[in-house]
Parts: structure tokens; C-alpha cells; sequence
């Protein structure tokens, strides 16, 4: 028995859609207002959510249970499997000591937490989005910067903050790859408008970051390393975003700032040294180095290791080979095909495939899960009985992460299934002209309501097409503005979120750093959603 999704089950799209926002009402007011814990946030959501699709929409209860399910268990693997092995990863740094030599190793380049955050949180954070992506990034850098002495709450929404730049060419393009495979436009007219309306953004973002740490005027200290952060960034992502295509933007953007960082900190220091209110003053901009070459190189080689696998892992020979080893992949009983979409969104009635699959050896915590493997050797005094107690506690320093992390996939994959998602994205079609300004705004939404920018793209893609042409406007600018506007989203995304407090310590204040991000995301969207309405119109000669 199949069932035909409704899109305006209230007869109006605008009320329909005011209806099908109310488990996200809920999310907001629970984390912002209430400050709420996470999984609690994501329990009624999700709760709210199952209602509305069973009693407005008119979903089946049994595959309304089961799109939400199949969301949990998306969920925990490959999602939390990812964050558990990056923990578990810092967690073996800290306990065996190598964490304090990588703590007076990149003292010893600088001691000024702006350009720590900008080195870390920014850069090598980018590498790690472009290789890996999925949540890999905020886990493994916020863990990082708490380990250096960050405040944790600073930790966790400065790497929430610094994760836009990358996000729209992460995890070795996909996302940019999937709005080409689901609007049929071409992969390269895509990425490179992308790439004509996030360096806008890139270029800012190691300021922005310094300006939310310690104000403007601070951060006019530290101008010519924020310039050269920002400048290597957003060039690298212009020149090959536009001449190369989507897989590489991230790797090269992210090395190419790494090493002109470094390089330009070893000739040059900040006057001043900032550190946060609670941390004792220096007066040095280095500090002295008290570990030898060979203790330094040992203690980042975890960290180097992870680089390599999850560049590995992202590519595709390299994934296919792992991905026949082992693999269980399933149609989900009581949804498989089961849901038809329907016009506008698709041409004609198309069932809607549920399959779970899971791939082992492909996953990127699988990679990570290695590299820990690999890490233990080069511990000293550190043996494979301290790892698997380690990773033992990180299971259960994680357990509140976990439950959110699922309850929120379930959440996306019921509005998904339901028609809940469509139903607001239809209601933002109505805007006639003026659509380009809200086409990222969709976007936003789209990483809001999933955590991903891909599965962004793969839901509004084809509607952002559709009403381009509709329009007038270039498809391929709407499409590509769902991917831009899209990562500011990440920021504030409740899944995101689960993975920053996990990795700062911070689990149950995921409220608080939903309030701390908040502004950030709002501003940033609407540079966005401002640059591709000009690029609609007035700035059309930017578009390739």
C-alpha cells in the first residue's frame, strides 16, 4: 500500500507551512529561550514532528515510526561512529601526555589564542572538511582548542563559526556533486558560482572569528596574519573552484593557508598577546620550546595520520575497494518505495527509496578508527588495554550526544518523508522576483533541518531549478545559492551542535551555544542571500 505525499494539507501553502515549522519553533525556543538540553530539545521536536506528519499530513503511523527510525539509525552510524572515534582519538592524546607536547608546540609558533583559533579552527579544520566532512571537523578541532586552554564554549561555536567556509566543497565535493546529479545542470556552472559567492565570505571569516573573541579593536593586532589566513583561503578557493572543479577546493584552499600561516608567523608577531579574561597573562609571543624535534613530530603524528586517512578514505578507488569488503545494505520494511513524491516537486509521481546501508570499512570513523589503531604504537607507555578502556569511557562520556545525534536524524527524516520539508520550501517559491534573496535562505533551512549541505542539495535542488526557470533567472545561481546559503546553516544546526558539546564538554549546554552561534548564522546568511539577488540581477555580469 503506497501513500502520496500532500504538500498543502491546510489549503493554504503559508499556514501549511507555518504548521510544518512547529517542531522547528520548538527546537529554537528549547535550545535559545529555554537553553534546554539537547536531547530533550530533540525529543519534543522530533515527538512534534511524528505528530503533525500522522495527524496534518496524513502520513501512515507505521511508516511515519519507521522514516523516523530510519533517520536514528542513520544517526548512529556512519554519524556517531565518526564522532566517538575523533574523541576517542584526543581522548588517547590527553591521557598518555602527547596532547601537553602539541599544546607548547604550536605555543612556540604563537601564544595568542586569536591565531590559535584561526590555525586550528579555520585551516586545519578546512583540511579536515574537505577530506572527511560529516561532523569530523567541529569533533576533531573543538577537542583541540579545549585541550589548548580555550574556553569550552568558545571552543565549540568559534569551530561551528569557522566550518562555513569549507562546507559547501566538503567531504571531497559531494555536495556540489549531488545538486549537479539532482537538478541534471552542469557539475562545473555549479561550482563555479559557488566559488564566485563563498570567497566573499571565506575572506572574512578568520576576522570574523578574531571580532568574536575579543572585539574589533583587538583584533586590528593581529590584521596582516588574519589577511593571510583569509587571502590564501579564499584565492585558493576561487582560482580552483573555477578552473578545477568542486572535488578540491577545501584540500588545497586549507594547505595553502596552513603553510602561508606558518610560514608568516615564524617572521612575524602580534605586539600584544590576548588570551581570555580567566588565563594568566603572557608577555612572550612564544613560548620556549621544551620538547625536542623528534617528541614534537611523535606527538602531532596521530594528527598527521588522521590527515592521510581521511584523504584516503575520500577517494573514490580507495572508497569502492572498502566498500566491497563489507557491506549490508537493506530496504527499510514499511517505507522502501512506499512513499510517492508528487508534483511540484518532481515531474510525475516518484517513489521515494528508503535503503539503509552499512559500509564498515567505508566509513570515515572507520578511518579514524585506524588511526587511533595506529596512534597506540607510537604512545609511549601507552598500550592497547589503556585504548580500550579509553574508549570505553569516551562511549560513555558520549551517551547524551548520541541519543540527540539520533533523535535529530530521526527528525529530518520524518519532515523528508512526510512532506513537511517540501511544504516549507514551496511556501518560500511564492516570493515570485524576489526568490533569489531566499533561495539560500532554503538552503539554510535544508543543513538546519539535516546537518548536511548535501542532503540539503538532494531535497530543495530540484525546486530551486524549477523556480529559477520559472523566473527567469539562471537554475544553475538558485542551485548554487542552496549550497552557500547552506552552510551558514551548519552553524546552528542541532546536529552540529551535538557533535561541538561532545567534543568541548559541554554536553547539556547545547542551548548556549545555539544562542552563541545564532547571530553569526543570521548574518552571514543574509550577506549571502543579498550577493545572489544582485547576482540575479544587478551583478549577472559575476556568473560565468
Amino acid at each position: 500500500m503506497t501513500w502520496l505525499q500532500v504538500y498543502d494539507p491546510l489549503g493554504n501553502i503559508l499556514f501549511s507551512a507555518l504548521v510544518a515549522a512547529i517542531p522547528l519553533i520548538i527546537l529554537f525556543y528549547m535550545l535559545a529561550v529555554r537553553r534546554a538540553k539537547g536531547h530533550w530539545a530533540a525529543l519534543f521536536g522530533t515527538a512534534s514532528a511524528v505528530i503533525l506528519a500522522i495527524a496534518v499530513w496524513g502520513m501512515p503511523t507505521g511508516m511515519a515510526i519507521n522514516a523516523t527510525l530510519n533517520g536514528a539509525l542513520y544517526g548512529i552510524f556512519p554519524i556517531v561512529w565518526i564522532v566517538v572515534t575523533a574523541i576517542w582519538i584526543y581522548n588517547m592524546t590527553v591521557e598518555s601526555g602527547e596532547f601537553e607536547i602539541i599544546k607548547n608546540s604550536l605555543a612556540c609558533v604563537t601564544e595568542d589564542r586569536r591565531l590559535q583559533a584561526i590555525f586550528i579552527a579555520f585551516a586545519f579544520g578546512s583540511f579536515i572538511e574537505g577530506t572527511a566532512g560529516f561532523g569530523t571537523p567541529v569533533a576533531i578541532t573543538a577537542a583541540m582548542l579545549v585541550g589548548l586552554g580555550f574556553n569550552p564554549l568558545y571552543a565549540a561555536g568559534l569551530c561551528l563559526i569557522a566550518n562555513t567556509a569549507p562546507v559547501a566543497f566538503g567531504a571531497i565535493g559531494i555536495p556540489i556533486v549531488v545538486a549537479a546529479q539532482v537538478t541534471d545542470l552542469d557539475m562545473m556552472h555549479i561550482s563555479q558560482i559557488v566559488g564566485r559567492q563563498l570567497p566573499f565570505l571565506s575572506i572574512i571569516v578568520p576576522l570574523w572569528l578574531s571580532v568574536t573573541m575579543c572585539g574589533f579593536k583587538r583584533s586590528m593586532e593581529v590584521l596582516p596574519a588574519i589577511m593571510v589566513a583569509g587571502i590564501c583561503f579564499a584565492g585558493s578557493q576561487f582560482l580552483v573552484s573555477n578552473f578545477m572543479g568542486p572535488y578540491l577546493p577545501d584540500i588545497i584552499s586549507a594547505i595553502v593557508t596552513i603553510v602561508g600561516l606558518y610560514l608568516f608567523l615564524r617572521v612575524w608577531r602580534p605586539k600584544n598577546i590576548w588570551r581570555f579574561a580567566s588565563e594568566p597573562a603572557v608577555t612572550t609571543s612564544r613560548a620556549s620550546c621544551a620538547y625536542s624535534s623528534g617528541e614534537v613530530i611523535r606527538a602531532w603524528m596521530p594528527w598527521v595520520i588522521l590527515a592521510v586517512m581521511v584523504f584516503l578514505w575520500g577517494l573514490g578507488p580507495v572508497k569502492k575497494a572498502l566498500t566491497a569488503i563489507w557491506t549490508v545494505s537493506f530496504q527499510w520494511p514499511g517505507l522502501h518505495n512506499l512513499v510517492l513524491k508528487t508534483v511540484p516537486i518532481v515531474a510525475k509521481d516518484t517513489p521515494y527509496a528508503a535503503v539503509y546501508g552499512f559500509s564498515f570499512f567505508s566509513a570515515a570513523g572507520t578511518a579514524l578508527l585506524f588511526t587511533g589503531i595506529l596512534s597506540v604504537f607510537l604512545m609511549p607507555k601507552y598500550g592497547f588495554g589503556k585504548a580500550v578502556a579509553c574508549f570505553g569511557r569516551t562511549l560513555r562520556q558520549l551517551r547524551f550526544p548520541i541519543v540527540t545525534i539520533a533523535m535529530i536524524l530521526g527528525l529530518a527524516y520524518i519532515m523528508n518523508y512526510s512532506g513537511m520539508s517540501a511544504t516549507l520550501g514551496l511556501a518560500f517559491t511564492k516570493t515570485g522576483a524576489l526568490f533569489p534573496f531566499f533561495a539560500p535562505i532554503l538552503g539554510w533551512l535544508g543543513v538546519f533541518l539535516t546537518g548536511s549541505d548535501t542532503s540539503s542539495n538532494a531535497l530543495f535542488g530540484s525546486m530551486q531549478k524549477t523556480t529559477a526557470q520559472q523566473i527567469g533567472v539562471d537554475p544553475a545561481l538558485t542551485v548554487a545559492a542552496n549550497s552557500s546559503g547552506g552552510v551558514t546553516g551548519k552553524m546552528i544546526s542541532p546536529q552540529s551542535i551535538s557533535v561541538a558539546t561532545a567534543a568541548s564538554n559541554m554536553v547539556g549546554h547545547e542551548g548556549d551555544i545555539f544562542r552563541f552561534t545564532l547571530p553569526h548564522s543570521i548574518a552571514m546568511l543574509l550577506f549571502i542571500s543579498a550577493l545572489t539577488y544582485l547576482q540575479a540581477y544587478a551583478l549577472k555580469w559575476m556568473l560565468p
